[in-house]
């Protein structure tokens, strides 16, 4: 069995009791890096050594079949330095490998950044999107910016302190000048601090230098009003494309804010025409 288990993110006080009982039983820990899992282990009074094996972003490629088959015999707790594995850490590889050859997989939940920003950020927490890192290079990432500039839902990403301001920069030209923004810096450590602002007022803000680790959320955009010709127009050369007409029409109310029953019956009685 792959077992994946959260560690804290910050905190140490975030460990849960079933972290704990899991890595005082373990027999094998596949570690991000085991310098950090040692550590936590003496952190949490844990007497219990097992065998570490690195798995790391350079390595989960070769490693993946390695350990699935292993654990096809023996319960392996896979770890990264903080948080969930396999969520913009070392894991998925593993997991899709594991399913692939028939392992159980499941896991321990436990601190997430992701989840605690969106949070305690003030964005509408019903719909949201996950973006993980965004490109180093300024060009690629100005590129990614600029496709998510209709996406609705709260969108969410990590970010260096190093690259704050500029990453800020070219969030507030993609996204305009209005886009409400949060920045969630150290969450759950002693220096916690959220900032809240547009772009341009959090840019001023990032310039002066930030430190630690940083989770951006951003504000979905407010959806294109379309008149019924219009939306009906898009439905039909989704449909065209090849797309079911209930999948075009959710697809177009979820672009336009229009109802996709309405958008459903509109086709519909098109084509009695």
């Amino acid at each position: 069995m792959i077992i994946l288990a959260a560690t804290p993110i910050g905190n140490l006080g975030d460990a849960s009791r079933r972290l704990v009982e899991v890595l005082e039983n373990a027999r094998i820990v596949a570690a991000e890096d085991t310098r950090t899992t040692q550590r936590l282990l003496q952190a949490l009074k844990i007497d219990n050594r097992p065998r570490l094996i690195a798995l790391h972003d350079h390595n989960e490629k070769h490693k993946a079949a390695e350990l699935a088959a292993l654990a096809m015999d023996e319960d392996i707790v896979v770890v990264s330095d903080a948080g969930m594995p396999a969520v913009s850490d070392p894991g998925y590889g593993l997991v899709a490998e594991a399913v692939a050859q028939g392992v159980t997989v499941t896991a321990i939940p436990g601190p997430s950044a992701v989840i605690m920003a969106l949070a305690i950020s003030g964005m509408p927490t019903d719909r949201f999107t996950f973006e993980g890192f965004l490109p180093r290079k300024p060009g690629e990432r100005r590129g990614v910016l600029t496709t998510l500039g209709r996406e609705q839902r709260t969108m969410i990403f990590f970010e260096s302190p190093s690259r704050l301001a500029s990453a800020l920069a070219d969030m507030g030209e993609a996204f305009g000048p209005d886009r409400r923004i949060a920045v969630c810096r150290e969450l759950t450590k002693l220096y916690e601090e959220v900032r809240r602002g547009t772009a341009s007022e959090l840019v001023e803000w990032a310039q002066a230098g930030v430190k630690g680790e940083i989770v951006v959320v951003v504000e979905g955009a407010t959806p294109v009003a379309a008149s019924v010709e219009d939306a009906g127009a898009q439905v039909q050369a989704l449909v065209d494309s090849g797309m079911r007409l209930k999948d075009a029409c959710a697809e177009v109310a979820a672009a336009t804010g229009l109802s996709s029953r309405d958008l459903y019956q509109q086709a519909l009685a098109s084509r009695g025409r």
